[in-house]
């Protein structure tokens, strides 16, 4: 059964900037959806607009069906009550997204309590629960973030997340931060609860090898658009699109001299939202590019059993390179 699914999804801010630009994805309980992009793609853009979290004055068109109710028709109080009962979200940065002034222990109870889920007594119970859970004691509920490593913040935003038991979990570049072996450690952890939880996850991140080990479902963002979908593994190891080529060919193999001696980058930057060039965003950078390209998007197109690419080459080979808009009033 779909548990979510976004339907010509436009984010524009104040301003006039195109952050996202007619995405369409789903996710079924228990699957896991990597995107990816570099910065400035709209890879967070998209995440805060599934739980409204946008600024003020953003206009949002399309639909974002949670369990079949759209998010962005939801009165006030029922987006309050989707929020970390039926969506959480994990962010970047534990340090910023805890209290510093709060023990984590409270901070994890909050949701639980605001919710009407549980008695304070039960809320402190549910907090050890949760801590033991991601791997920590529960006596750790009485520290500050700052007594905690990076990892262990890391921990509690997790445990946090799943204080309500959501169905869909939003985890934004939960692993930026962490050295390599906590990095593991955290994605590990993740897969487990969701697979243990049957709980839908989108993770967000540039790294396209970590998503491959993650996650199902593969969706790389470019410029505010979905330029590549498929098996996560397969569009890792065969991408279709140049830029998701170049993003792929940017992370060196495990075993594989070539791509550790010889590893593929990309000239340039991806194109301020403010002032997109004409055509398909990518072609200033693409290697591959033709005439037609500079003057016509391209849409996604079927490439195959569950993959989709925009990009004028589908369907041939192509060289590795060197929904209607409504007007949404976001509420913070």
């Amino acid at each position: 059964m779909t548990l979510l699914e976004v339907r010509g999804l436009t984010v524009t801010y104040p301003g006039g900037v195109a952050a996202v630009r007619g995405v369409d994805l789903s996710l079924e309980a228990g699957r896991k959806l990597g995107v990816a992009g570099e910065s400035g793609c709209g890879k967070s853009t998209l995440a805060l607009s599934l739980l409204r979290l946008l600024p003020a004055g953003t206009r949002v068109g399309g639909e974002i069906l949670l369990d079949g109710e759209d998010v962005l028709t939801m009165r006030w109080g029922r987006v309050r009550a989707v929020r970390w009962a039926g969506a959480s979200i994990v962010f970047q940065g534990a340090m910023h997204s805890l209290n510093p002034v709060h023990r984590v222990g409270d901070q994890i109870a909050e949701p639980v309590l605001l919710h009407g889920r549980a008695t304070a007594a039960a809320a402190r119970r549910r907090t050890g629960e949760l801590l033991e859970q991601v791997g920590l004691p529960a006596a750790r509920a009485r520290a500050y973030p700052h007594e905690l490593s990076g990892g262990q913040r890391q921990r509690v935003m997790i445990a946090m997340a799943l204080a309500c038991a959501p169905r869909l979990v939003i985890a934004d570049e939960p692993t930026t931060a962490l050295d390599v072996m906590i990095q593991a450690q955290i994605l590990r952890l993740i897969g487990q609860l969701v697979s243990e939880q049957d709980l839908a996850l989108i993770m967000i991140s540039h790294d396209l090898a970590v998503l491959a080990d993650t996650c199902d479902r593969l969706a790389v963002m470019y410029a505010g658009r979905v330029v590549e979908e498929g098996a996560a593994r397969e569009v890792y190891e065969g991408a279709l699109h140049p830029y998701a080529q170049a993003l792929s060919a940017a992370f060196p193999r495990i075993g594989d001299p070539a791509s550790r001696f010889a590893p593929r980058g990309l000239a340039g930057d991806p194109p301020d939202p403010a002032s997109l060039p004409a055509g398909c965003a990518f072609h200033p950078r693409c290697p591959v590019a033709l005439d037609v390209c500079a003057v016509e998007d391209q849409p996604l197109r079927a490439a195959g059993p569950g993959r989709r690419a925009a990009c004028v080459h589908v369907g041939a080979a192509v060289p590795p390179p060197a929904g209607p808009e409504r007007d949404v009033r976001s509420t913070t």
